[in-house]
């Protein structure tokens, strides 16, 4: 196994402690589940919850802080977190003023949260729960997945809230910008799990898979080519088949894990190249932000802008 860890059955367990020793001023660990708080409690402020299986990081302990989010639940690798665990999180960190859930579009993290959002409701807690399904590789798919683009929502959500508005109002700007965001990724390679040995390539050499999950599953097509420019330009004619005919935007360049600083920068100077580029006011990266552990991919995500939103990322 090619992997600098200690014990393959503790690697969230042992991940999630190294985050919270290396950012004690922003991050708390709750003794109950890996549920990381925010160090800095936000009273009188909406709270915003995320999480989902480990694997992703930074995501989405590294994304807990001022303006973005106050808890963050850790399930296993690539798998959901418990019903029981969400609760735990809702119930540390939610006041008067409520709390948001963004949950990305994947069953089991629909399922776990929704009824944990359902047993804190009965509780007396004010729960709303915002479902992110940013992935556009599948046209015609009535759920798609929620990817990248997620982080986008958070910083959204994070603004509004930080900000003092009430829940219906962080709710209502969150879903307008999950609504207006679009993502794509593309992979030479899908990910190694810790537990398995080397896993076979699942097509042939010189061959790229577009619209990979982040969790490995298999993508939308293969495309037969490595070329930088190529794939850029595939990537870039979907989404912009995805887009608002007209509107300013802003793209996230993120790495999936594996591909290398010097790979990044190339795929920005192609992202530079496309006609797309004519409406970016602003990049986000390139940055490893949303991985899939060592997956050899990255995703493109674009946001259309307005006022809030701009200011939002902004801030």
């Amino acid at each position: 196994m090619k992997k600098f860890i200690n014990q393959v059955e503790l690697v969230e367990d042992q991940m999630i402690a190294g985050m919270v020793k290396a950012y004690p001023q922003y991050v708390r660990k709750l003794d109950c589940g890996n549920v990381v708080v925010r160090t800095e409690k936000k009273e009188g402020k909406v709270a915003l919850i995320s999480g989902g299986g480990s694997g992703h990081e930074p995501a989405h302990v590294g994304f807990i802080g001022k303006g973005m989010l106050t808890a963050a639940v850790c399930g296993d690798l690539f798998a959901s977190p418990s019903v029981d665990a969400v609760l735990t999180a809702i119930q540390a960190v939610t006041g008067e003023a409520g709390c948001l859930l963004i949950v990305k579009n994947y069953t089991g993290d629909r399922l776990n949260f929704g009824l944990a959002a359902e047993k804190a409701r009965r509780l007396g807690y004010n729960v709303e729960m915002l479902i992110v399904g940013d992935d556009i590789s599948l046209p015609d798919n009535k759920q798609p997945r929620g990817i990248a683009g997620t982080i986008l929502v958070h910083k959204v959500a994070g603004y509004f809230a930080e900000r003092g508005f009430n829940l219906a109002t962080v709710l209502r700007e969150a879903q307008y910008a999950a609504n207006n965001t679009f993502s794509l990724g593309v992979a030479l390679s899908s990910c190694h799990l810790p537990q398995e040995a080397e896993s076979a390539p699942r097509h042939q050499p010189g061959h790229a898979e577009l619209g990979l999950g982040i969790h490995g599953e298999p993508g939308a097509s293969t495309i037969a080519t490595h070329n930088s420019a190529e794939i850029m330009q595939i990537m870039v004619e979907k989404l912009t088949a995805a887009l608002p005919e007209t509107g300013r935007l802003a793209v996230m360049l993120n790495n999936l894990g594996g591909v290398s600083v010097a790979e990044m920068a190339i795929l920005t100077r192609e992202l530079a190249n496309t006609p797309l580029h004519a409406r970016v006011d602003w990049l986000i990266g390139p940055a490893s932000l949303v991985t899939a552990l060592d997956k050899k991919g990255f995703s493109l995500t674009t946001i259309v802008l307005e006022e809030s939103i701009e200011k939002a990322l902004l801030s």
